[in-house]
């Protein structure tokens, strides 16, 4: 490398606050990860051993606590339980959400406005506020459409799918694109179906799978309404689940944590696979909010 690439490059310093800010987010990522740490060893021991020594070690690491979890507990209904309802929850909400928030971008048509201030303010509601609502509503369901009411699939799913924070994000990113893509289009003879899933669905592809990705991990660690819409065992999700394996096993730390690592593990995996997305996710997320 000649010397004049190196005197282009702007010098970077290291300053007081450079190091102080790093020494500080190692501090707050320590911090984070031991408990995650001490969940992750503690699932790897003995009972025994994990109430009568401490250390920051597993010694003589077993699986056992796992292998009594997988096959003594319905885990693996729980697993296709949260499988289906994260699933469905992000292929229906992100794409529900796109069509919105492609129709509030691009089309007039009366309310239009009214609709999408209606929007913005279920957007400033809290969930936790509507779960009586909802659970009203879906008990309510059960004599006139059973597949719709407590303890199935579809009623935990449809509460889950109020996600206006996407809509807005999709409107932002459509308000965006440049009308002479559009104009061309129609010229072509695009319909309103084409020029939505040729032309500006296309163009947004990232912020599809940013929040396709948040929805999931969002729709698998709900706890709340799944909690209180299931009345069954064999239709628990997996977060729910866990907390029966609890009362269940009792004082066993080792059983507890290594259903609650088996229970985060999808989610850990979409993470470290997608984190660049996570990340852009809550990005546009907070600039929502802010």
């Amino acid at each position: 490398m000649s010397t004049d690439d190196n005197q282009s490059r702007p010098a970077r310093r290291l300053t007081l606050g450079g190091v102080l800010l790093t020494v500080l987010t190692i501090i707050a990522a320590a911090i984070w990860f031991t408990p995650v740490y001490w969940a992750i060893v503690t699932s790897l021991r003995a009972d025994q051993a994990t109430v009568t020594e401490f250390t920051l070690f597993p010694t003589d690491p077993t699986l056992e606590n796992y292998i009594f979890g997988i096959v003594n507990s319905q885990l693996p209904i729980w697993y296709l339980n949260s499988t289906i309802v994260a699933v469905a929850v992000t292929v229906v909400a992100v794409f529900t959400a796109a069509c919105t928030g492609y129709a509030i971008s691009q089309l007039h048509f009366p309310g239009r406005r009214v609709l999408w201030w209606i929007i913005l303010a279920s957007f400033m509601i809290p969930v936790p506020a509507l779960i009586v609502n909802h659970y009203i509503i879906i008990a309510g369901l059960k004599p006139f459409y059973p597949v719709l009411g407590l303890n199935t699939h579809l009623g935990m799913i449809l509460p889950m799918l109020l996600t206006p924070v996407t809509v807005i994000v999709y409107k932002g990113f459509f308000d965006g694109v440049p009308r002479e893509f559009r104009e061309a289009a129609v010229m072509d003879g695009a319909t309103e179906f084409q020029l939505f899933g040729r032309v500006f669905l296309p163009m947004n592809w990232g912020v599809t799978t940013a929040m396709a990705i948040i929805t999931f991990i969002g729709a698998w660690n709900s706890f709340l309404w799944p909690f209180l819409a299931v009345q069954s065992e064999e239709m628990m999700t997996v977060t729910v689940g866990i907390t029966a394996v609890q009362d269940a096993f009792g004082v066993a730390y080792g059983r507890i944590l290594s259903g609650a690592v088996l229970a985060s593990l999808p989610v850990a995996l979409a993470y470290l696979l997608f984190q660049r997305r996570v990340t852009q996710a809550i990005a546009l997320s907070a600039g929502i909010k802010g």
